[in-house]
């Protein structure tokens, strides 16, 4: 395994990494902002208000985007598998 071909390697489990946390943690922080608007302007301080919808879009999100998410790591897996040969010699 050479130096680059080690670093290509890290690049692509970094950007596949990104891809595969992006639709949760972005619907995470998107419903977590409007719900933190919505209790900065009723006053509600309630733990459990944040807490349910986050778990809830998360779930939701989940369902949808996780046959893309489970399709992109087995290609990624699958090339990484390929690569052996390549990458001991």
């Amino acid at each position: 395994m050479t130096p680059d071909s080690v670093m290509e390697l890290g690049e692509r489990a970094l950007e596949v990494t990104v891809l595969l946390a992006a639709p949760l943690l972005l619907s995470a922080l998107a419903i977590g902002f409007l719900v933190a608007m919505f209790q900065a302007a009723t006053q509600i301080n309630e733990q459990t208000l944040s807490f349910v919808p986050k778990l809830l879009i998360t779930v939701i999100v989940l369902s949808i985007a996780g046959p893309w998410m489970l399709r992109l790591i087995m290609h990624f897996t699958r090339g990484v598998y390929l690569q052996i040969p390549e990458l001991i010699g």
